[in-house]
Protein backbone atom coordinates (compact mmCIF):
# COMPACT_ATOMS: atom_id res chain seq x y z
CA UNK A 1 0.00 0.00 0.00
CA UNK A 2 1.34 3.40 -1.15
CA UNK A 3 1.99 5.88 1.92
CA UNK A 4 -0.59 8.02 -0.16
CA UNK A 5 -3.04 5.37 0.27
CA UNK A 6 -2.38 4.37 3.81
CA UNK A 7 -3.10 8.51 4.50
CA UNK A 8 -6.11 8.15 2.56
CA UNK A 9 -7.72 5.38 3.87
CA UNK A 10 -6.53 6.56 7.31
CA UNK A 11 -8.05 10.06 6.93
CA UNK A 12 -11.11 8.81 6.03
CA UNK A 13 -11.73 6.13 9.22
CA UNK A 14 -10.66 9.07 11.48
CA UNK A 15 -13.70 11.12 10.44
CA UNK A 16 -16.02 8.50 10.72
CA UNK A 17 -14.62 7.64 14.06
CA UNK A 18 -15.53 11.21 15.00
CA UNK A 19 -18.40 11.37 13.75
CA UNK A 20 -19.61 8.32 15.59
CA UNK A 21 -18.34 8.98 18.55
CA UNK A 22 -21.14 12.02 18.98
CA UNK A 23 -23.81 9.65 18.22
CA UNK A 24 -22.80 6.93 20.66
CA UNK A 25 -22.51 8.92 23.43
CA UNK A 26 -25.41 10.85 23.56
CA UNK A 27 -27.61 7.84 22.96
CA UNK A 28 -29.00 8.07 26.52
CA UNK A 29 -30.60 5.47 28.55
CA UNK A 30 -33.64 3.74 29.34
CA UNK A 31 -34.97 4.66 32.75
CA UNK A 32 -38.76 3.45 34.29
CA UNK A 33 -40.09 4.71 37.11
CA UNK A 34 -42.78 4.17 39.30
CA UNK A 35 -44.90 6.47 41.31
CA UNK A 36 -47.81 6.15 43.48
CA UNK A 37 -49.74 8.86 43.65
CA UNK A 38 -51.81 9.60 47.44
CA UNK A 39 -54.93 9.76 45.20
CA UNK A 40 -57.61 7.54 43.79
CA UNK A 41 -58.08 7.07 40.10
CA UNK A 42 -61.55 8.47 40.27
CA UNK A 43 -60.25 12.35 40.75
CA UNK A 44 -59.69 13.29 37.49
CA UNK A 45 -57.67 16.87 38.25
CA UNK A 46 -54.95 15.61 40.72
CA UNK A 47 -54.58 11.64 39.88
CA UNK A 48 -55.03 12.82 36.31
CA UNK A 49 -52.92 15.47 36.37
CA UNK A 50 -49.74 13.20 37.20
CA UNK A 51 -50.74 11.04 34.63
CA UNK A 52 -49.94 14.06 32.57
CA UNK A 53 -47.12 14.85 33.58
CA UNK A 54 -45.48 11.24 32.94
CA UNK A 55 -46.82 11.17 29.68
CA UNK A 56 -45.48 14.57 29.03
CA UNK A 57 -41.55 13.17 30.30
CA UNK A 58 -42.11 10.51 28.07
CA UNK A 59 -42.39 12.78 25.03
CA UNK A 60 -40.16 15.21 25.90
CA UNK A 61 -37.44 12.05 25.92
CA UNK A 62 -39.10 10.11 23.33
CA UNK A 63 -39.98 7.06 25.63
CA UNK A 64 -36.66 6.91 27.27
CA UNK A 65 -37.78 7.49 30.19
CA UNK A 66 -41.24 6.07 31.37
CA UNK A 67 -42.68 7.16 34.89
CA UNK A 68 -45.58 4.11 35.66
CA UNK A 69 -48.22 6.01 37.38
CA UNK A 70 -50.13 3.92 40.22
CA UNK A 71 -53.43 5.33 42.50
CA UNK A 72 -53.15 5.20 46.41
CA UNK A 73 -53.02 2.03 47.69
CA UNK A 74 -51.89 0.00 44.46
CA UNK A 75 -48.01 -0.56 46.03
CA UNK A 76 -48.60 0.67 49.58
CA UNK A 77 -50.95 2.40 51.87
CA UNK A 78 -51.44 6.02 51.05
CA UNK A 79 -50.28 6.91 54.34
CA UNK A 80 -47.10 5.03 53.76
CA UNK A 81 -45.55 6.47 50.40
CA UNK A 82 -42.84 9.02 52.19
CA UNK A 83 -41.23 6.21 53.58
CA UNK A 84 -41.63 4.02 50.37
CA UNK A 85 -39.93 6.79 48.62
CA UNK A 86 -37.64 7.48 51.12
CA UNK A 87 -36.48 4.12 51.44
CA UNK A 88 -36.31 3.93 47.44
CA UNK A 89 -39.50 0.75 47.22
CA UNK A 90 -40.31 3.36 44.27
CA UNK A 91 -38.76 6.05 42.85
CA UNK A 92 -41.80 9.05 43.74
CA UNK A 93 -44.95 9.88 44.61
CA UNK A 94 -47.59 12.58 44.37
CA UNK A 95 -49.02 13.76 47.39
CA UNK A 96 -49.67 16.81 50.24
CA UNK A 97 -46.33 17.21 52.03
CA UNK A 98 -48.63 18.09 55.11
CA UNK A 99 -49.63 14.64 55.88
CA UNK A 100 -46.30 14.12 56.90
CA UNK A 101 -45.71 16.89 59.61
CA UNK A 102 -45.75 14.06 62.22
CA UNK A 103 -41.66 13.69 61.12
CA UNK A 104 -41.18 17.11 61.00
CA UNK A 105 -43.82 20.30 60.88
CA UNK A 106 -41.72 22.03 58.31
CA UNK A 107 -42.98 20.13 55.79
CA UNK A 108 -46.32 22.15 56.34
CA UNK A 109 -44.54 24.95 54.20
CA UNK A 110 -44.55 22.99 51.44
CA UNK A 111 -48.65 22.86 51.02
CA UNK A 112 -49.44 25.98 52.66
CA UNK A 113 -49.85 27.74 55.77
CA UNK A 114 -53.47 28.38 57.61
CA UNK A 115 -54.61 31.70 57.02
CA UNK A 116 -51.04 31.80 54.72
CA UNK A 117 -49.91 32.63 50.82
CA UNK A 118 -52.77 31.98 47.93
CA UNK A 119 -51.54 29.62 45.26
CA UNK A 120 -49.79 32.55 43.32
CA UNK A 121 -48.28 33.99 46.35
CA UNK A 122 -47.12 29.96 47.27
CA UNK A 123 -45.06 29.67 43.62
CA UNK A 124 -43.67 33.25 43.72
CA UNK A 125 -42.20 32.17 47.30
CA UNK A 126 -40.65 28.76 46.56
CA UNK A 127 -39.92 29.64 43.04
CA UNK A 128 -38.16 33.13 43.59
CA UNK A 129 -38.87 34.12 47.67
CA UNK A 130 -35.83 31.55 49.12
CA UNK A 131 -38.97 28.74 49.49
CA UNK A 132 -37.34 26.38 47.31
CA UNK A 133 -33.80 26.41 48.57
CA UNK A 134 -34.91 26.01 52.55
CA UNK A 135 -37.58 23.15 52.00
CA UNK A 136 -34.86 21.25 50.36
CA UNK A 137 -32.72 21.40 53.09
CA UNK A 138 -35.45 20.15 55.42
CA UNK A 139 -35.93 17.08 52.64
CA UNK A 140 -32.77 16.23 52.28
CA UNK A 141 -31.75 14.54 55.55
CA UNK A 142 -34.58 12.09 54.50
CA UNK A 143 -32.76 11.16 51.42
CA UNK A 144 -35.88 12.96 49.45
CA UNK A 145 -36.50 16.57 46.87
CA UNK A 146 -39.32 18.12 46.38
CA UNK A 147 -41.05 18.78 43.46
CA UNK A 148 -44.38 21.44 43.09
CA UNK A 149 -46.37 19.60 41.06
CA UNK A 150 -49.78 21.24 41.09
CA UNK A 151 -52.21 23.34 43.41
CA UNK A 152 -55.80 23.28 44.15
CA UNK A 153 -55.82 27.06 45.26
CA UNK A 154 -58.39 27.75 48.02
CA UNK A 155 -60.58 25.02 49.30
CA UNK A 156 -63.36 24.77 50.74
CA UNK A 157 -64.14 24.35 54.60
CA UNK A 158 -65.70 21.00 54.09
CA UNK A 159 -68.78 19.25 54.80
CA UNK A 160 -70.94 18.97 58.24
CA UNK A 161 -73.61 16.82 59.20
CA UNK A 162 -74.66 20.29 61.50
CA UNK A 163 -74.94 23.94 60.88
CA UNK A 164 -71.55 25.79 62.54
CA UNK A 165 -72.92 28.75 63.92
CA UNK A 166 -70.93 29.54 66.86
CA UNK A 167 -67.72 28.49 67.89
CA UNK A 168 -69.28 26.20 70.76
CA UNK A 169 -70.85 23.99 67.96
CA UNK A 170 -67.20 22.56 67.01
CA UNK A 171 -66.67 21.23 70.18
CA UNK A 172 -66.78 17.52 70.16
CA UNK A 173 -67.08 17.37 66.56
CA UNK A 174 -65.25 14.27 64.74
CA UNK A 175 -63.72 15.76 61.89
CA UNK A 176 -61.30 14.36 58.80
CA UNK A 177 -58.92 17.01 58.55
CA UNK A 178 -55.25 16.33 57.64
CA UNK A 179 -52.39 18.10 58.60
CA UNK A 180 -51.84 21.08 60.59
CA UNK A 181 -55.33 22.39 60.47
CA UNK A 182 -56.39 19.42 62.61
CA UNK A 183 -53.95 20.47 65.05
CA UNK A 184 -55.25 24.14 65.18
CA UNK A 185 -59.08 22.97 65.40
CA UNK A 186 -58.08 20.89 68.06
CA UNK A 187 -57.54 23.65 70.04
CA UNK A 188 -61.01 24.62 69.83
CA UNK A 189 -62.62 21.17 70.83
CA UNK A 190 -62.18 19.57 67.27
CA UNK A 191 -61.37 15.66 67.64
CA UNK A 192 -59.43 15.78 64.54
CA UNK A 193 -58.85 12.27 62.18
CA UNK A 194 -56.29 12.00 59.05
CA UNK A 195 -58.40 9.18 56.64
CA UNK A 196 -57.21 8.73 53.12
CA UNK A 197 -59.36 10.02 50.64
CA UNK A 198 -60.74 6.79 49.20
CA UNK A 199 -62.11 6.13 53.16
CA UNK A 200 -64.02 9.74 53.34
CA UNK A 201 -67.02 8.88 52.22
CA UNK A 202 -68.09 5.62 54.04
CA UNK A 203 -66.78 7.04 57.61
CA UNK A 204 -69.71 10.23 56.61
CA UNK A 205 -72.01 7.90 56.04
CA UNK A 206 -71.68 5.33 58.89
CA UNK A 207 -71.45 8.24 61.08
CA UNK A 208 -68.12 7.31 62.33
CA UNK A 209 -66.99 10.85 61.47
CA UNK A 210 -69.51 14.01 61.82
CA UNK A 211 -67.72 15.96 59.16
CA UNK A 212 -65.26 16.22 56.46
CA UNK A 213 -63.08 18.45 54.39
CA UNK A 214 -61.34 17.46 51.23
CA UNK A 215 -59.87 19.58 48.31
CA UNK A 216 -63.19 21.35 46.60
CA UNK A 217 -66.34 21.25 44.74
CA UNK A 218 -64.77 19.29 41.55
CA UNK A 219 -63.54 16.59 43.84
CA UNK A 220 -65.93 16.42 46.51
CA UNK A 221 -68.70 15.78 43.95
CA UNK A 222 -66.63 12.85 42.69
CA UNK A 223 -66.32 11.27 46.13
CA UNK A 224 -70.31 11.96 46.77
CA UNK A 225 -69.87 13.91 49.81
CA UNK A 226 -72.50 15.70 49.06
CA UNK A 227 -75.12 12.88 49.52
CA UNK A 228 -73.70 11.94 53.09
CA UNK A 229 -73.53 15.32 54.63
CA UNK A 230 -75.38 18.80 53.34
CA UNK A 231 -73.77 21.22 55.07
CA UNK A 232 -71.01 23.33 52.79
CA UNK A 233 -68.80 25.25 54.65
CA UNK A 234 -66.44 27.74 52.63
CA UNK A 235 -63.40 28.75 52.88
CA UNK A 236 -60.92 26.11 53.94
CA UNK A 237 -58.66 28.70 55.98
CA UNK A 238 -56.04 26.21 57.15
CA UNK A 239 -55.21 25.99 52.69
CA UNK A 240 -54.97 29.07 50.74
CA UNK A 241 -52.53 27.02 49.40
CA UNK A 242 -53.10 22.91 48.69
CA UNK A 243 -49.53 22.50 46.95
CA UNK A 244 -49.41 19.55 45.91
CA UNK A 245 -46.24 17.77 45.56
CA UNK A 246 -43.51 15.34 43.66
CA UNK A 247 -41.09 14.07 46.59
CA UNK A 248 -38.56 11.95 44.54
CA UNK A 249 -36.04 9.62 45.75
CA UNK A 250 -32.82 11.80 46.19
CA UNK A 251 -30.30 8.95 44.82
CA UNK A 252 -32.84 8.19 42.40
CA UNK A 253 -32.77 11.81 41.11
CA UNK A 254 -29.35 12.07 40.98
CA UNK A 255 -28.65 8.77 39.10
CA UNK A 256 -30.66 10.67 36.21
CA UNK A 257 -28.98 11.93 33.16
CA UNK A 258 -29.42 15.94 33.14
CA UNK A 259 -31.51 16.03 30.35
CA UNK A 260 -33.99 13.32 31.83
CA UNK A 261 -33.73 15.67 35.42
CA UNK A 262 -34.69 18.92 33.19
CA UNK A 263 -38.11 16.90 31.24
CA UNK A 264 -39.24 15.66 34.99
CA UNK A 265 -38.56 19.13 36.56
CA UNK A 266 -40.31 20.75 33.47
CA UNK A 267 -43.36 18.71 33.35
CA UNK A 268 -43.66 19.49 36.77
CA UNK A 269 -43.97 23.01 36.52
CA UNK A 270 -46.11 22.86 33.66
CA UNK A 271 -48.86 20.29 35.73
CA UNK A 272 -48.30 23.10 38.66
CA UNK A 273 -49.84 25.41 36.21
CA UNK A 274 -52.14 23.52 34.39
CA UNK A 275 -53.57 21.94 37.89
CA UNK A 276 -54.75 25.35 39.22
CA UNK A 277 -56.24 26.18 35.85
CA UNK A 278 -58.34 23.05 35.87
CA UNK A 279 -60.35 23.48 39.05
CA UNK A 280 -60.35 27.54 38.20
CA UNK A 281 -62.53 26.07 35.63
CA UNK A 282 -64.14 22.70 36.69
CA UNK A 283 -65.03 24.41 40.20
CA UNK A 284 -67.95 26.74 39.69
CA UNK A 285 -69.96 24.23 37.20
CA UNK A 286 -69.60 21.65 39.98
CA UNK A 287 -70.63 23.68 42.78
CA UNK A 288 -73.93 25.32 41.03
CA UNK A 289 -74.73 21.35 40.62
CA UNK A 290 -73.93 20.69 43.85
CA UNK A 291 -76.51 23.24 45.44
CA UNK A 292 -78.79 22.85 43.06
CA UNK A 293 -79.12 19.26 44.49
CA UNK A 294 -79.59 20.81 47.29
CA UNK A 295 -76.36 21.18 49.42
CA UNK A 296 -76.16 24.16 51.63
CA UNK A 297 -73.47 26.50 51.24
CA UNK A 298 -72.74 28.32 54.08
CA UNK A 299 -69.51 31.03 54.95
CA UNK A 300 -68.19 30.60 58.60
CA UNK A 301 -69.22 33.18 61.34
CA UNK A 302 -66.68 35.83 61.32
CA UNK A 303 -66.20 34.84 65.23
CA UNK A 304 -65.72 31.26 63.99
CA UNK A 305 -62.86 32.74 61.87
CA UNK A 306 -61.54 35.01 64.16
CA UNK A 307 -61.31 32.27 66.76
CA UNK A 308 -59.44 29.58 64.40
CA UNK A 309 -56.89 32.81 63.12
CA UNK A 310 -56.15 32.68 66.60
CA UNK A 311 -55.26 29.14 67.34
CA UNK A 312 -53.28 29.09 64.42
CA UNK A 313 -51.13 32.03 65.57
CA UNK A 314 -50.80 30.12 68.75
CA UNK A 315 -50.12 26.96 66.90
CA UNK A 316 -47.65 28.94 64.86
CA UNK A 317 -45.45 29.62 67.96
CA UNK A 318 -45.41 26.53 69.79
CA UNK A 319 -44.38 25.00 66.89
CA UNK A 320 -41.43 27.27 66.18
CA UNK A 321 -40.89 26.77 70.02
CA UNK A 322 -40.25 23.37 69.32
CA UNK A 323 -38.35 22.85 65.65
CA UNK A 324 -35.63 24.83 64.66
CA UNK A 325 -36.48 24.22 61.40
CA UNK A 326 -40.50 24.98 61.13
CA UNK A 327 -38.90 28.41 63.16
CA UNK A 328 -35.45 29.26 60.39
CA UNK A 329 -38.80 28.68 57.86
CA UNK A 330 -41.44 30.57 59.57
CA UNK A 331 -39.18 33.93 60.53
CA UNK A 332 -38.44 33.91 56.57
CA UNK A 333 -41.92 33.05 55.36
CA UNK A 334 -43.71 35.87 57.51
CA UNK A 335 -41.66 38.17 55.86
CA UNK A 336 -42.79 37.29 52.13
CA UNK A 337 -45.94 36.85 53.26
CA UNK A 338 -46.06 40.57 54.98
CA UNK A 339 -44.85 41.97 51.42
CA UNK A 340 -47.17 39.80 49.79
CA UNK A 341 -50.30 40.98 51.83
CA UNK A 342 -49.04 44.65 50.87
CA UNK A 343 -49.27 44.43 47.14
CA UNK A 344 -51.99 41.88 46.84
CA UNK A 345 -54.00 44.37 48.86
CA UNK A 346 -53.17 47.55 46.91
CA UNK A 347 -53.84 45.88 43.39
CA UNK A 348 -55.21 42.67 43.52
CA UNK A 349 -57.92 42.75 46.10
CA UNK A 350 -58.74 46.30 44.85
CA UNK A 351 -59.56 45.39 41.06
CA UNK A 352 -61.26 42.15 42.51
CA UNK A 353 -63.55 43.45 44.82
CA UNK A 354 -64.44 45.98 42.84
CA UNK A 355 -65.67 43.77 39.65
CA UNK A 356 -67.57 41.12 42.18
CA UNK A 357 -69.66 43.79 43.14
CA UNK A 358 -70.08 45.39 40.37
CA UNK A 359 -70.98 42.36 38.23
CA UNK A 360 -72.93 41.48 40.37
CA UNK A 361 -74.75 44.57 40.83
CA UNK A 362 -75.49 44.09 36.58
CA UNK A 363 -76.71 40.41 36.98
CA UNK A 364 -78.92 41.68 39.36
CA UNK A 365 -80.36 44.58 37.02
CA UNK A 366 -80.89 42.10 34.21
CA UNK A 367 -82.93 40.15 36.30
Amino acid sequence: MSRREFLKRAGVGAALGVAAAPSIAQTPPTVRWRLQTSWPKSLDTTHGGVEAMARRVGVITEGKFEIRVMAAGELVPGNQVFDAVAGGTFEATHTLSTFFIGKNPAFTFDSGIPFGLNARQQAAWFNWGGGAELLRDVFKPYGLINFPCGNTGVQMGGWYRKEIKTVQDLKGLKMRIGGIGGSILSKLGVTAQQLPPGDIYAALEKGTIDAAEFIGPHDDEKLGLNKVAKFYYYPGWWEGSAQNTMLVNLKAWEALPKAFQEALECAAREQDTMMTASYDAKNPIALKKLVGAGTQLRAFPKAVMDACYKASEETMAELSAKSADFKKIHEQWTKFRDDQNLWFRVAENTLDSYRYAASGAAAAAKK
